[in-house]
């Protein structure tokens, strides 16, 4: 080389050359460099352009590449880019502006979460309306196929929990109200919160983590093998094939497993009354009978399909809302549960609400 500033790069600048190529670099890098001279090189990968980058910033001041417009230029060009900037200085943040901006992403993120939840309930709504004015559209197999998923397939564990639950809660009652001579308000204690609240409330919770994660992990999984865009490209509504059955399946399914749970519910109440606190099966369902109505009974029925209803729409929407990586699937399967234990109890207050003002 005529100028010794000039560093004239030769050879075959690769991987399979890279430890003679790293020698090369760091006894080159003790002088001082003005350009590298790349028209000599005869192969290049990204290994050897980074190499050459890497040479270029050793200096005080960036050495110039001459040359770089040959057939390895877009490469060489590529690899000036990497690792250009600078961490950024970090600052003292204000913690009241700090949560402010919490506040105001949070508020994003609800009314963006509620805007779906509203597509979602206005898509499922035009479907089921298209169903009554085509019955034959109607997918009976895939509905009759998915209430044995979320109905019958669910009996076993619901029944255990609920009847777990109940025995749970006159075994407490009875513990607490023997002190007062009172055990047979117990009766009236499991009878009510059964019948009205905690029946219907554990098999929405069970049902939204069992059955609900399964349809956002389901409709999650078709999106991220595009098979949800294969049926739109087919000419099919996704939502009338796939979340539709799926959602009057959950709306059927809600009540009976209610209805099953508190049966099994009352009958873990009336064991442990007769087991623990030693009244008899007869005086228990004769009691039974003078605290519990038909009200209380209608009271947690009437909120079932409403409880199936938001499961399934926000199962759905969670479902559409993956992205197409494993960890985005993991994501939104728990912020479907979370969000449906969420709306389940916010709605279960609601109707305690709605039926207290008129008198139920």
């Amino acid at each position: 080389m005529d100028d010794p500033r000039v560093l004239t790069a030769c050879g075959a600048w690769n991987v399979a050359n890279v430890e003679a190529l790293e020698r090369l670099c760091t006894n080159a890098a003790r002088t001082d460099i003005g350009s590298i001279d790349v028209r000599r090189v005869t192969a290049l990968d990204t290994v050897g352009a980074w190499l050459l980058e890497r040479l270029a910033r050793g200096g005080a001041a960036r050495a110039a590449l001459t040359g770089a417009d040959g057939p390895y230029g877009d490469l060489l060009e590529e690899v000036r880019g990497l690792n250009r900037g600078h961490p950024a200085e970090r600052r003292s943040v204000n913690p009241v502006l700090q949560r402010l901006d919490q506040l105001g992403r949070g508020s994003r993120r609800l009314a963006s979460d509620s805007a779906a939840f509203l597509h979602m309930l206005g898509a499922f709504s035009a479907a089921l309306l298209g169903i009554f004015r085509h019955p034959r559209s109607f997918r009976l197999t895939s509905t009759v196929y998915q209430l044995g998923r979320v109905g019958w397939q669910a009996v076993p564990i619901m029944v255990l929990i609920t009847f777990l639950i109940g025995a749970i809660i006159a075994q407490q009652g009875i513990f607490h109200f023997r002190r007062f001579g009172a055990e047979s308000y117990v009766v009236d204690m499991v009878g009510i919160l059964v019948l009205r609240e905690i029946g219907v409330l554990i098999v929405a919770i069970m049902v939204a983590g069992r059955s609900g994660s399964a349809y956002t992990a389901e409709i999650g999984a078709m999106k991220m093998r595009e098979e949800i865009d294969a049926l739109s490209t087919m000419g099919l509504d996704p939502v009338a094939v796939l979340i539709l059955p799926r959602i009057l399946a959950l709306v059927v399914a809600l009540p009976i497993l209610a209805f099953l749970g508190s049966l099994a519910a009352l009958y873990g109440g009336g064991l442990i009354a007769w087991l623990y606190g030693g009244m008899s099966p007869a005086i228990f369902i004769a009691r039974l009978h003078d605290a519990v109505s038909v009200t209380h009974f209608e009271v947690g029925i009437i909120k079932a399909p409403f409880m199936a209803l938001v499961i399934g729409l926000v199962a759905a929407v969670e479902g559409l809302s993956v992205k197409g990586s494993a960890e985005s699937l993991g994501q939104q399967t728990t912020a479907s549960v979370v969000k449906s234990i969420f709306l389940v109890i916010v709605l279960d207050g609601l109707f305690a609400v709605f039926f207290a003002s008129i008198g139920m």
